[in-house]
């Protein structure tokens, strides 16, 4: 199998003295360069259309690479998306490759590389140097930086470079000077394992008797070594994390791993101080914000087994577990488990095959769980536990709505009387405040108030976002940017720009103009860029060093502040809006967990909604704090007209450089769409991004009844299209964006 979108593995011929087995690295001619592949396994039903190529026309594998194979579960899950997905098998094991190949040689021994001295002549300025002569080699001089190294290696091990220059006061220069006068000498260093091997058996929190039950049926699904799936439900606060590491530290104490993926790995400092309380080390981390050396080190000691917990993104999925106990889906309903770009996937869904794989346990946690997990244990194919109350005694805050058409804000503000009120008396009484509103930036439109003309990106469908800190306008879909203009660029009017709607950075304004004595944070993804910065923003909020809080979703994703008692949402109407399918459901789990950050401790908690529909189901279900009868009556909507999870969604993206190449291509799959008892096709339509990058795009929506399967029905419906030089048609199964 080769990492480019073939349908299917090519033929090598196997040279003498080469043995390989299906997993192995090879490398292999392809045209008239040299490939990495993986050597595949047979399938396991001909297709009937692969004929044998003749011996003469087989090229021969050139080497094996001194890499450990990647495993057969890795390789049932490669061919498992592909299918699923009706992606390239090639293009999917690419992903597995990346994870696969960050280590070039062994993955045995743990040793980095460094310098030590030698024996070599020296010629020194003023000191006495080494006298041991080089066979026809000339002396050596040796400066006073370089006798500082030779002084300190003579004292020392061998160091890797970086130190050794550090320690010895000279540049990095020096130091490969020396190496290649003769002075140095590579060494291999001992390093000291990475990670160190988590204890189940140290003091964790005392479990409530609901708790205590959860984790002892979990524990149990860990110790039958076989394939299970468990909703683990409960209200924020209710020590959902705490019941599944003890599933985690019964994986540990048989010996097993144990892979927890976090939809927001960069911002989850809190989670691993949590774990490490709990086990006394720190986790394996696994994201693409990682340096490739650390990437490294991480895959050599999952692949040895030496990292026992990996937290990770998406693409932790593929790391090569030898052994995996258990695995967690924390968040489960989070849409940032699905990858839209690339190979289309949602994380949660393989996470749940890659346990079938291994025959372990996989868990899937949330406050809020998707009506796709409801679904499935409505069925009986997931197990469900759930825990009714917060954790030590603390209770759910009071919700209350804001009618905004009754208690407006002042012309040109956005925070109403009522909601101010409560920020300056939660102040008063040294608690802590939070401002949530889902978007970014200063404003979201740029309009002219003389003509009209509305501040567009030229590559999408989307207007430029104000960021007035950066005074730039930004588009959030391709990230085209430009200075904010002066004067009108349609009638050239100046001074006539004006901001519409607020963003975070305009609420953090106006919290500045009110509450001028208040300390203000805002967390959002372009103030908080990494796991640094989230670590040290909670660090300030426990700490009380902040009053105010500002943020879009970010704050939703499972802090816990105890000193946190009021929370306003600005806009909870703002997810409504569009005919997105989850519209409702999306936004009631995202105001649900924002509500769940306030009153986590002794202090009870509010939350204020401002809304201009506080009739609407959404705000009645959070006010009255029901959400198991909200999604009962989203189910009740959906189950008619089989509509997920009561049904099967597949969309087709039609994309081109010109609107009349993508109408052509959409309209020929249009003509070509299947007909059948329980098969539906939508479209085509211009999609709600009509051109995005420079691409105009088109869609057409496939809908079924839940007992049809949609990958056969898709294949043989794109093999009646020929897609035009130019055009191309994205699959989308279980579509969660409909952009």
């Amino acid at each position: 199998m080769l990492p480019y979108p073939f349908p299917g593995p090519f033929d090598y011929r196997i040279p003498e003295g080469l043995i390989p087995e299906p997993g192995d690295l090879v490398l292999v001619p392809l045209n008239r360069r040299e490939e990495v592949g993986v050597v595949w396994d047979a399938p396991t039903v001909p297709s009937g259309h692969d004929k044998p190529v003749p011996e003469h026309r087989l090229r021969p594998i050139i080497a094996i690479i001194d890499t450990p194979p990647m495993r057969q579960d890795i390789r049932r899950l490669v061919d498992w998306i592909a299918a699923y997905t009706l992606s390239p098998p090639g293009e999917v094991m690419r992903m597995a490759l990346r994870v696969l190949r960050p280590e070039t040689g062994p993955a045995s021994g743990w040793r980095r590389a460094g310098f030590a001295a030698t024996d070599h002549d020296g010629e020194g300025e003023g000191v006495s140097a080494p006298r041991a002569t080089r066979s026809g080699a000339a002396k050596v001089r040796v400066t006073d930086a370089r006798r500082r190294v030779l002084d300190r290696l003579a004292t020392a091990e061998p160091r890797p470079t970086a130190e050794l220059a550090r320690e010895a006061g000279v540049s990095v220069t020096v130091i490969r000077g020396m190496a290649e006068a003769g002075l140095l000498q590579a060494a291999s260093i001992s390093a000291a394992e990475p990670f160190q091997p988590p204890d189940p058996s140290h003091p964790g929190p005392e479990l409530s008797p609901d708790q205590a039950a959860a984790a002892a049926t979990l524990r149990e699904a860990v110790t039958d070594r076989t394939f299970s799936v468990t909703l683990l439900d409960g209200v924020t606060g209710s020590g959902k994390t705490e019941v599944y590491l003890e599933a985690i530290a019964q994986a540990l104490r048989e010996g097993r791993q144990a892979l927890v993926l976090l939809p927001e790995i960069a911002l989850s400092s809190q989670w691993l101080s949590r774990f490490e309380r709990r086990f006394g080390v720190a986790p394996a981390v696994w994201h693409s914000d990682l340096t490739s050396r650390v990437r490294r080190t991480t895959w050599r000691a999952v692949a040895e087994g030496r990292a026992q917990v990996v937290v990770g993104a998406r693409s932790a999925l593929f790391l090569p577990f030898p052994d995996l106990g258990c695995v967690v889906v924390d968040e489960e309903h989070e849409t940032a488990f699905k990858q839209e770009e690339g190979i289309v996937y949602h994380a949660r869904d393989m996470a749940v095959v890659r346990a079938r794989f291994c025959a372990a346990p996989a868990i899937l946690v949330s406050a809020t769980p998707s009506l796709e997990t409801v679904a499935n244990v409505e069925a009986g194919r997931y197990r469900h536990l759930h825990l009714p109350t917060r954790h030590g005694g603390a209770v759910m805050p009071r919700i209350e709505a804001i009618d905004l058409r009754e208690d407006a804000p002042e012309r040109g503000h956005f925070l109403a009387p009522k909601l101010i009120a409560a920020i300056r008396d939660t102040i008063g009484r040294g608690e802590q405040a939070m401002l949530f509103l889902n978007r970014r930036g200063y404003a979201p439109l740029t309009l002219c108030r003389r003509c009209g003309h509305r501040m567009q990106c030229p590559n999408c469908t989307a207007w430029l976002v104000e960021h007035r800190a950066r005074r730039e306008l930004r588009c959030h879909h391709c990230g085209h940017a430009v200075p904010i203009p002066e004067k009108c660029p349609a009638c050239e009017a100046v001074n006539s720009l004006a901001a519409v709607g607020p963003g975070v950075e305009r609420i953090t304004e106006e919290a500045g103009e009110l509450f001028p004595g208040a300390r203000r944070l805002v967390m959002a993804s372009d103030t908080m860029p990494g796991p640094h910065a989230a670590a040290e923003a909670a660090r300030a909020i426990e700490a009380r060093e902040v009053d105010l809080i500002i943020g879009t979703q970010i704050v939703a994703k499972g802090w816990h502040f105890p000193h946190l008692t009021l929370v306003g949402v600005v806009d909870a109407d703002l997810g409504l809006a569009g005919g997105d399918l989850r519209a409702a459901e999306r936004t009631v789990q995202l105001l649900h967990q924002v509500a769940g950050r306030a009153g986590r401790a002794e202090a009870p908690g509010l939350v204020l909604l401002q809304t201009f529909s506080p009739e609407h189901p959404v705000m009645q279900a959070l006010i009255q704090g029901d959400l198991a009868a909200f999604m009962a009556s989203e189910a009740a909507v959906r189950r008619p007209g089989h509509w997920p999870p009561y049904g099967r969604l597949a969309a087709l993206i039609v994309s081109a450089d010109s609107a009349g190449d993508a109408d052509t291509l959409a309209r020929d799959l249009g003509v070509a769409a299947p007909h059948a008892d329980g098969v539906t096709v939508l479209g085509p339509a211009p999609a709600p991004l009509a051109i995005l990058r420079g691409r105009h795009r088109r869609r057409l929506l496939l809908k079924t009844r839940r007992d049809i399967a949609v990958q056969p029905i898709l294949r043989e419906w794109l093999g009646r299209v020929m897609v035009p030089r130019g055009g191309r048609v994205d699959v989308d199964v279980d579509p969660v964006s409909f952009l």
